[in-house]
């Protein structure tokens, strides 16, 4: 998206060949941007962000919720018309929380009831923005810095829930000028952003499934290399060695982003109160967190999660009742979960649904390897939308 509003070419390499990014790539190539492929680099020709046009043809978002948001915002302040629509689980997903703060400086945007579809209708943004987070959303925090960076707009964001920092980091990659006091974000107007050359590590998110794999697998030895591990996001590792998991990490390199090679190792894990801040960095883990405590000694306690109910499935429900289906000891609360273990999980050709829902049916998977018995997985398709080879790496593993 960065490479897409800059004069120059950015080289991205690593980029990861999946759903949810091939659906940025044909959202921008409609926007008038040329996106090319060379080997293992992935070229962004920008050309500014005068020179991005009206895309002509309805805009279909997929599953993306990431590409919905943050490209609402990169559109409406771009002074763009799109009509924007998505598949039926992307459909159900909130989107006011980015509609409502960018009509309120002066974007012009309808949908239907807050959710998908919504057209935005060309308009200018005040030439001063002001937004208080009102939840710990990253998405809605880029989507107001990129309008605020696209339209030309003074920004001022206030996270006080400090959730994930991609962007900021990635626009100071880009040249921007962002100042951060605490937890206020300032980029003033009119910033002149240069391509970049960015390398991608691999995604914390993906490599949990394989970290609490080798927590739980006896006699396991994985290393999952060149992960990203930026702070806000690595609430995982902070949480499982508080529930005295073996896990060794390796830093081998910053670029822009600290990268590290994690090692897990077998671990007999202690049950854990998992609330309060630690909750933003690590809201994708959650579910591959809940498997880990059905292994752990004593009653774990997950509150303070509700923004699982919003995700491409209710993670509270989906990940209790398909857990359950195993043996876990698990109850659903209002806003996370109560599992007690450890549990023997066990299975007679017990057929589980990831609800169409990837970290869902993902944690099945690793669920699977330390389960008595056979496990179908009804649905795997949707690992698609983030890691597309899961399945492959997963058999590579001798278990």
């Amino acid at each position: 998206m960065l490479g897409a509003i800059v004069n120059g070419t950015t080289r991205i390499t690593n980029l990861l060949n999946s759903a949810d990014v091939n659906t940025t790539r044909a959202i921008l190539t409609n926007l008038g941007v040329t996106i090319t492929e060379r080997g293992n680099i992935t070229e962004v020709v920008g050309a500014g962000v005068s020179n991005l046009h009206d895309p002509g043809i309805v805009l279909d978002m997929g599953n993306s919720g990431t590409s919905t948001r943050l490209l609402t915002g990169l559109i409406a302040g771009a002074d763009l018309d799109a009509q924007i629509i998505g598949d039926d689980s992307l459909s159900r997903r909130p989107m006011d929380r980015v509609i409502d703060p960018l009509n309120n400086v002066g974007a012009n945007i309808t949908s239907n009831n807050g959710k998908l579809p919504m057209i935005i209708h060309r308009s200018q943004l005040n030439n001063k923005i002001d937004f208080e987070l009102p939840v710990g959303s990253a998405q809605v925090k880029s989507a107001v810095l990129l309008a605020g960076i696209t339209s030309g707009s003074k920004t001022t964001v206030v996270d006080k829930f400090r959730t994930r920092n991609h962007t900021e980091i990635m626009l100071q990659q880009f040249g921007a000028e962002v100042k951060v006091d605490g937890a206020k974000i300032s980029v003033p107007a009119d910033q002149h952003l240069s391509a970049a050359d960015v390398l991608v590590p691999g995604d914390i998110s993906s490599a949990a499934f394989w970290i609490v794999a080798g927590l739980l697998v006896k006699g396991s030895n994985l290393t999952i290399k060149n992960v990203g591990i930026n702070p806000t996001r690595s609430g995982i590792i902070n949480i499982l060695r508080q529930m005295d998991a073996k896990i060794d990490i390796k830093q081998t390199s910053i670029d822009g982003e600290t990268i590290a090679d994690i090692t897990p190792r077998f671990s007999k894990l202690q049950a854990l109160n998992i609330y309060g801040e630690i909750i933003p960095t690590c809201i994708d883990e959650i579910p591959i967190i809940v498997l880990a405590a059905t292994q752990a000694t004593g009653r774990t306690i997950i509150r303070g999660a509700a923004e699982l109910k919003l995700k491409e499935s209710d993670r509270i429900l989906t990940v209790t009742s398909e857990l359950k289906k195993l043996g876990a000891q698990i109850k659903a609360t209002d806003d996370g979960f109560i599992i007690d273990g450890p549990a023997q999980l066990t299975a007679n050709k017990t057929h589980v649904s990831g609800h169409k829902d990837h970290r869902i049916a993902m944690m099945l998977a690793i669920a699977s390897l330390i389960t008595d018995g056979e496990v179908i997985l009804d649905d795997d398709d949707s690992v698609g939308i983030s890691y597309p080879t899961f399945f492959t790496e997963l058999g590579k593993l001798s278990v």
